[in-house]
């Protein structure tokens, strides 16, 4: 079956006398510029419902399949009048690399007049952040980014306030540090949670200890955040805790969450553990989850092997 215009997609959104088709979603990935002008053309005649329906559909396509890209549609409604539009076109931009858009965003971050478009712009702009540590874009690009998130850190609304903490967890600055640990002395849940976030983005093992403590805590979402930091920081010291729970852990998203963090720290028992899940799992989904926890238990493994193997730098290597 040939591939439809992307006119005869259009027509079909333009058509409110049916439901669109769930078919014609993917079509909005990799728009040209000829496809934006057309959609932007008819746009501000679709009814808010269908086109806010539209978005969140391609969000959840969008987080099935990541091999999708919709950056140029979502770019292309930034500017959209309707606050959940531009929150949803954000969230399509989640792992976008383009630097051409940071100065739209680091505004909407800033000034956007919904909390929740704010929140979002601060989760892209934390993307940007990592790539700059990974030195995948400009390190000026990365300084703007952080710039931006420690002006917003110090917002009067405790939601950017929070979301700003835990995008700057990427960053390798110390100010960074002097904010994460503010919010986890807070001690409310909603803090100690965002904080415990930061530090697993973060990858600097001073945190250790503040996590262990937590992983414990009668809060299910500061308990999942630790988790998942121990995990992010391949805290060996967590690994019999985490095997331990298992054996207790009723909540869903907590187990799975431990069985993750598992596979990043390794280990010979962390395997035994997930391959006697697998063997028992019935449930497809299950299954495939737990195939993906093994394929990352190698690659843990394998990284695991190279530390040990790794020469130490200060070794007298002169021949006695």
């Amino acid at each position: 079956m040939s591939k439809p215009s992307f006119q005869t997609v259009l027509n079909a959104l333009c058509d409110t006398s049916t439901a669109f088709p769930n078919r014609y979603l993917p079509h909005f990935s990799d728009l040209t510029p000829i496809d934006i002008s057309m959609l932007l053309s008819q746009w501000p005649t679709l009814a808010t419902k269908r086109k806010r329906t539209l978005l969140a559909k391609l969000v959840e396509l969008y987080q099935a399949d990541t091999l999708l890209s919709f950056d140029a549609l979502a770019i292309a409604l930034l500017t959209d009048a309707d606050e959940q539009i531009r929150s949803d076109a954000l969230r399509l931009l989640v792992e976008s690399d383009d630097t051409h858009i940071l100065p739209r965003l680091m505004d909407m971050a800033e000034n956007d007049p919904a909390t929740d478009v704010r929140v979002h712009a601060i989760h892209v702009l934390g993307n940007y952040v990592e790539l700059g540590e990974l030195e995948e874009i400009a390190a000026e690009a990365q300084h703007s980014v952080e710039n931006t998130l420690l002006r917003v850190a110090h917002s009067e609304n405790t939601d950017v306030q929070r979301a700003a903490i835990e995008a700057i967890g990427f960053s390798s600055r110390p100010e960074a540090d002097a904010l994460i640990q503010n919010a986890y002395s807070k001690h409310t849940p909603q803090w100690v949670a965002s904080a415990l976030l930061a530090m697993g983005r973060s990858g600097n093992e001073n945190w250790e200890e503040l996590v262990l403590t937590k992983l414990s805590d009668p809060n299910d979402d500061v308990r999942l955040r630790a988790i998942q930091a121990a995990g992010e920081l391949r805290i060996g010291s967590a690994r019999q805790f985490l095997l331990d729970l298992l054996e207790e852990e009723e909540d869903d998203g907590l187990f799975i969450a431990t069985i993750w963090a598992l596979s990043q720290i390794g280990g010979e028992d962390v395997r035994v553990t997930i391959q006697t899940l697998l063997d028992q799992a019935e449930e497809d989904e299950i299954i495939d989850f737990l195939e993906e926890a093994i394929d990352n238990l190698d690659l843990t493994d394998q990284m695991n092997s190279f530390d040990l193997l790794a020469l130490d730098p200060d070794d007298d290597l002169t021949e006695k």
